[in-house]
């Protein structure tokens, strides 16, 4: 069974979406909303269609697909540039220290401010595993696969790339942070709240959250205990990130507190390690387990599969070479598998 990571179609609308269905909540990216997913679809595939190499209001859309029975059963996304349509918000968690000279004490509180700090920066997001098919290393198929996407067309992304974990999430599908901060502001619940962002933009934080700093020790318990505090479904994501080289640097989301990891994009371990290789024999041997990329923009590709080092290239096995579509001559991206 070979699995590989492509671009998606408007043909894929069906299977996001049942997999949307499966987010339970704060899932931004991935809205279980038809035609939201399909306008992400379409956008992505005007992204694909562009043929200008530079930075713009781009989407891609992937998807981790079966080739042996054609199912879709993962999906994730890249954003070129966030903050083109509208601001892109982030808490900064920061400190602000005070001296009282008659008390003799120093204060130092913690504060969140209203920040567009990450604008500009290139998004990592929207990643979502079939529960079915959480084995095998294919999470880190679908996220690595991005980065190689991402050094093979460089131009087209920013030198900074973040990516916005979802934070806490309670039974009830409440954001404890939300109904501590941003929910007594403006009259409607987490879900609600979470639902318009999906579909609409967070312009509505804009023009109706408050610009002053909020002081965390004002905050209920409940709010200050998961900012910066992944979901728990959440956490090998984070790992995943942090082993490419995305650090948390304070920033929190707006709506649940989960943390923004951020990373140069030329010190992502899998666009700084991969190389181009051309292959020069397809045989089933003994040798290094890799991830391997071919193809540009709508045409690329990218599954697992075993290579060696030849003399004037490298050897590839016969599955990943079928699942690919590639033969002897053609040139290919690879990076170690962890």
């Amino acid at each position: 069974m070979t699995f590989i990571i492509r671009p998606a179609t408007t043909d894929d609308l069906q299977p996001i979406y049942e997999m949307a269905k499966r987010t339970g909540g704060g899932f931004t990216n991935l809205p279980p909303d038809r035609p939201a997913l399909l306008a992400k679809l379409e956008k992505s595939d005007a992204a694909l269609a562009r043929t200008e190499d530079v930075i713009a209001n781009d989407l891609f859309v992937f998807v981790l697909e079966n080739t042996a029975t054609g199912e879709v059963r993962g999906t994730c996304q890249i954003f070129s540039q966030v903050g083109q349509k509208w601001p892109f918000y982030s808490y900064r968690v920061g400190v602000l220290t005070q001296h009282s000279e008659e008390l003799d004490r120093t204060f130092r509180a913690e504060m969140l401010s209203l920040s567009t700090d990450l604008e500009g920066s290139s998004e990592v997001g929207g990643l979502f595993l079939h529960p079915g098919e959480r084995a095998g290393g294919l999470g880190l198929l679908i996220a690595r696969s991005r980065y190689l996407f991402i050094r093979n067309h460089r131009a087209r992304f920013a030198d900074k790339c973040l990516a916005e974990l979802r934070g806490v999430i309670d039974e009830a599908g409440g954001s404890p942070f939300w109904d501590g901060v941003a929910g007594r502001f403006f009259g409607m619940n987490f879900q609600d709240a979470d639902e318009f962002n999906a579909k609409k933009g967070n312009q509505f934080i804009a023009d109706l959250m408050p610009k002053h700093p909020v002081y965390i020790a004002m905050l209920p318990e409940s709010a200050r205990a998961v900012i910066g505090v992944p979901h728990p479904t959440g956490r090998a994501a984070m790992r995943m990130l942090e082993n490419e080289g995305f650090a948390w640097e304070k920033y929190v989301d707006i709506f649940d507190g989960g943390p923004t990891m951020t990373v140069k994009t030329d010190q992502i371990m899998s666009v700084r390690d991969a190389m181009d290789s051309d292959v020069v024999s397809i045989e089933d041997v003994e040798g290094e387990k890799a991830l391997v990329a071919t193809g540009h923009l709508s045409g690329f590709r990218s599954a697992y599969g075993i290579i060696t080092y030849k003399e004037a290239g490298i050897s590839i096995s016969p599955d990943c070479a079928s699942a690919l579509g590639i033969g002897v001559g053609d040139r290919v991206t690879h990076v170690a598998r962890w």
